[in-house]
């Protein structure tokens, strides 16, 4: 009963999600559980499947927080939405690289794009599918919205993964350690250790650092996408977690620095392209980039990255 009227007492907070694969629905279903949306909308070109899904999901709705689902096909049901999440696209298979996604997806995220703006104008609009930087700058340059309001899910994931395989090497809990992995969500990220610390100690000087622990974690955060689409087909619930805590922190405007995707201009150098570095969230969506400390080896990584991605865009 309690939740019941913190709920009727907050702000509506409407979410839209447009593609409802194996990504969409378990992000539909983190949401729901989270308690931090007023309404959800799911799209998909098959209505059927939208409507599958919506009932599915509301057979739930004794057991969380009074949500509005509406499934659709039509992008005029975006009216008032705050936030529309894209996990549309091609998924990656065994053996792709998300790079090999560019050209499909980018034609889908060119149909999408503009038709969200025309219903749905007021919307932040969060990227999701791959190659996320790529489809951010894309969509970015097609909304011409204004900056922050376009952004995409970049290396959050890579970022929890780095840490959870980090925490294990440490024995220390994974929200206690403050590291990025930053530039592309793809095989030229890299993890910013000369900022990195725990408990106010650089990493390096953590008891139990070395230098092996970090670049094996690291390597297994690289390739964490690779396993699990080898053992199982698809990863989808990480992502789901990792997009709920975007959401919360944009619901909540809390101000929280996340690694996102997001148009760079002059950021040490790289111009003209959409990279994962740490940004202020907020109800604007990204209201600050944060010019991060990097060493000179990490500012090379980080131009690795953009001139790789600028090679597709």
């Amino acid at each position: 009963m309690l939740d019941y009227l913190l709920m009727l007492k907050q702000e509506s907070f409407k979410v839209a999600i447009v593609g409802l694969g194996k990504v969409g629905t378990t992000t539909a279903y983190a949401l729901l559980l989270s308690g931090n949306i007023t309404d959800l909308v799911l799209f998909s070109r098959e209505k059927e499947k939208a409507e599958s899904e919506r009932l599915d999901l509301e057979h739930g709705s004794p057991f969380y927080n009074r949500v509005t689902i509406t499934a659709t096909d039509n992008y005029q049901d975006f009216k008032e939405v705050d936030l529309t999440i894209i996990t549309a696209g091609c998924a990656q298979k065994k053996g792709d690289t998300r790079l090999d996604l560019a050209r499909i997806n980018c034609n889908i995220i060119a149909e999408i794009i503009p038709r969200i703006v025309q219903h749905a104008p007021q919307s932040l609009v969060m990227l999701v599918s791959n190659p996320v930087d790529i489809l951010t700058y894309r969509a970015v340059k097609l909304a011409n919205l204004p900056q922050g309001r376009v952004f995409g899910s970049g290396t959050l994931l890579d970022t929890a993964r780095f840490r959870v395989h980090l925490s294990k090497s440490l024995n220390v809990n994974p929200t206690s350690i403050h590291a990025y992995i930053l530039g592309e969500h793809g095989d030229t990220s890299f993890p910013a250790i000369s900022s990195a610390s725990i408990g106010g100690l650089p990493l390096s000087l953590y008891p139990g650092f070395s230098q092996k622990e970090v670049e094996d974690s690291y390597q297994k955060t690289k390739n964490a996408a690779y396993t699990i689409i080898s053992g199982k087909g698809a990863t989808y619930y990480g992502i789901a977690t990792a997009i709920t805590h975007i959401v919360k922190t944009i619901a909540r405007d809390e101000k929280k620095i996340i690694p996102l995707s997001i148009p760079l201009t002059n950021y040490y150098g790289i111009t003209d392209v959409s990279l994962s570095v740490p940004c202020i969230v907020g109800r604007n969506g990204v209201e600050e980039i944060i010019k991060t400390p990097l060493n000179e080896e990490e500012q090379q990584k980080l131009m690795l990255s953009a001139n790789s991605l600028k090679k597709h865009l």
